[in-house]
């Protein structure tokens, strides 16, 4: 029984070890998310809660604001 606990163990350790290689490596910032699960394809937005959302939500929000924009000036011509 201890040689698979032993065995469970190892195997754990090696996959937070290669996680944290690939973190380390990739040089990139721990940093939480305001979208969710809006920044998936194929999934309805949802309101972002942020009282100060992150720069890169900041510019897809702009650009949803000049889509919109766009659509309702293409909607009033026609």
């Amino acid at each position: 029984m201890m040689k698979i606990f032993l065995l469970t163990f190892l195997i754990f350790l090696l996959a937070v070890l290669g996680l944290a290689l690939g973190w380390i490596f990739n040089s990139r910032v721990l940093k939480g998310s305001c979208g969710g699960l809006s920044g998936i394809p194929g999934i309805e937005k949802s309101d972002c809660s942020c009282s100060n959302p992150c720069e890169k939500r900041k510019q897809k929000m702009a650009q949803e604001q000049r889509e919109a924009v766009l659509k309702r000036q293409d909607i009033l011509k026609s």
